[in-house]
């Protein structure tokens, strides 16, 4: 597929995400430690029910000092609700303690630095790094399934889907790729109906 065609599907797929008001898990917070955290929380969840589990975090822990320093019990009665609530919650607080004691409070804006944080797989940095401006592209489920859809990548695994779309599209559009995908993913729940979208997108040239 030639760039120019991924990117006019790309743009239609914004159109179409009605949902694009909707505030994402890793979006409109106040320091970096509350972005990687909520990012780290909503894996496997949606955003819907990460975004106010979140704020009762932190809320009570007011800066990752004090998060690193939380009781683990205490962080699982905030998580109930969140899919694999008990090893999250155990990842933020080890996550907030490596910042602590490795990076002086602060996220690194480094991918190797992130990835060696507990909780932090290559999906999650990348989230990270392009809310902060960076050009990545962050791969999870709606990516996956939406690329291969659209014959953007037929990597039979999210690595090498991530690789793929790098090559395709150029890196200005990098950081684009993600949000304009979940929001496209949560504005159509049902299947049938996101498959017949998605393929009149394919269609164009």
């Amino acid at each position: 597929m030639k760039s120019e065609r991924a990117i006019k599907q790309l743009r239609e797929l914004e159109k179409l995400g009605s949902a694009k008001e909707m505030r994402l898990a890793a979006e409109e917070w106040d320091a970096d430690w509350k972005i990687l955290i909520s990012t780290i929380m909503s894996a496997q969840s949606r955003d819907e029910t990460t975004i106010p589990i979140a704020e009762k975090l932190f809320e009570k822990y007011k800066d990752v000092e004090k998060l690193s320093n939380a009781n683990y019990s205490d962080v699982l009665k905030i998580f109930q609700g969140l899919n694999y609530n008990k090893t999250k919650a155990g990842n933020v607080i080890n996550c907030a303690k490596e910042l602590v004691e490795k990076h002086d409070g602060k996220v690194p804006h480094n991918f190797n630095k992130l990835i060696e944080l507990p909780g932090v797989g290559r999906k999650t940095a990348n989230v990270f790094l392009s809310e902060k401006g960076h050009d990545e592209i962050g791969v999870d489920t709606h990516v996956f399934y939406i690329s291969s859809k659209l014959g953007w990548s037929n990597a039979k695994n999210r690595d090498k889907t991530e690789i793929d779309l790098r090559k395709l599209f150029p890196q200005k559009l990098w950081g684009k790729i993600n949000p304009t995908l979940v929001r496209f993913g949560k504005s159509y729940t049902s299947r049938k109906e996101k498959d017949k979208l998605l393929d009149k997108i394919r269609g164009i040239k």
